[in-house]
């Protein structure tokens, strides 16, 4: 029977071995382009008990051990009111992975509850804040979140068809409301199929959502904007395999030459290509 340490070296090792060339790889290489990691600092990882959260711990964990650059970490998960099972498979994993989680509760759930309509921006805009804000409090200069390559180009086309504007989540950005706080992306670059593969590969189960109101619901499912983007993507690279990379890549490509007009970031101002015409 294999014990415990050996378990969760086995997966370690797996990130660093079998899935080099599709998760370790890519994650050196946003931290290394984006320059998300600087001497001194002090991340605190969102575990939120999800695949992502936990992939990206283990690689934060991996690059502490191994990594020229002096740096500490926290790992930091906020409980906002999970049923007792979702709970449980969260410590579950946490222990058997050793990710040396600190849990906070927060009754985020009870909050937006009777809120009109759907509860999720409220929600996630909720859990942001309190995550800045225990990162705060625990002495972190930055956050970082599990967000991965297919939550960066989905958002570009979520914001094309439903905001009409072009825009996607960056790999680091400064927080507006939390002075002295940075949110990274390290994941930024790794595909959510690796995650996934490396998840069944290790069979290792988490929570898929653990919000009290969508969970079970097929309804949720049906609406959800990201989950129609994710299907669109996946029929389009049925007839172009490079799609998704195409789309990454035109997010550090864009021809200013050829667009008809942008917004000025700081200041909201509108421009036109006809200014220069």
């Amino acid at each position: 029977m294999v014990s415990k340490t050996e378990r969760y070296k086995e997966i370690e090792r797996s990130i660093i071995k079998k899935y080099r060339k599709t998760i370790w790889n890519p994650f050196c290489g946003a931290l290394n382009e984006y320059e998300l990691i600087s001497e001194g600092d002090k991340v605190a990882v969102c575990i939120s008990g999800g695949k992502d959260s936990a992939l990206l711990a283990k690689c934060m964990q991996e690059l502490h051990r191994h990594s020229n650059v002096n740096f500490d970490i926290e790992y930091i998960c906020m409980d906002p009111g999970y049923r007792s099972d979702n709970r449980e498979l969260l410590e579950y994993n946490a222990n058997l992975l050793n990710i040396p989680i600190k849990i906070f509760e927060n009754s985020i759930f009870d909050i937006v509850k009777d809120v009109d309509g759907s509860p999720c921006y409220l929600c996630a805009r909720m859990r942001r804040g309190a995550l800045y804000a225990r990162a705060k409090q625990l002495g972190c200069n930055k956050i970082a979140l599990g967000h991965h390559f297919d939550d960066v180009i989905e958002t570009v086309l979520m914001s094309m068809m439903y905001s009409s504007e072009i825009k996607t989540m960056l790999p680091k950005l400064h927080s507006s409301n939390f002075e002295g706080l940075e949110l990274i992306r390290p994941l930024y670059k790794v595909k959510e199929q690796a995650i996934i593969s490396w998840a069944n590969h290790n069979d290792l189960k988490f929570l898929q959502c653990a919000c009290r109101f969508t969970e079970d619901s097929e309804i949720y499912e049906g609406l959800s904007k990201r989950k129609e983007i994710k299907n669109l993507i996946s029929e389009i690279k049925k007839k172009n395999p490079a799609a998704d990379d195409n789309i990454f890549r035109s997010l550090h490509n864009v021809n200013l030459s050829q667009i008809v007009g942008w917004r000025n970031a700081d200041k909201e101002e509108l421009h036109t290509f006809l200014e220069k015409y």
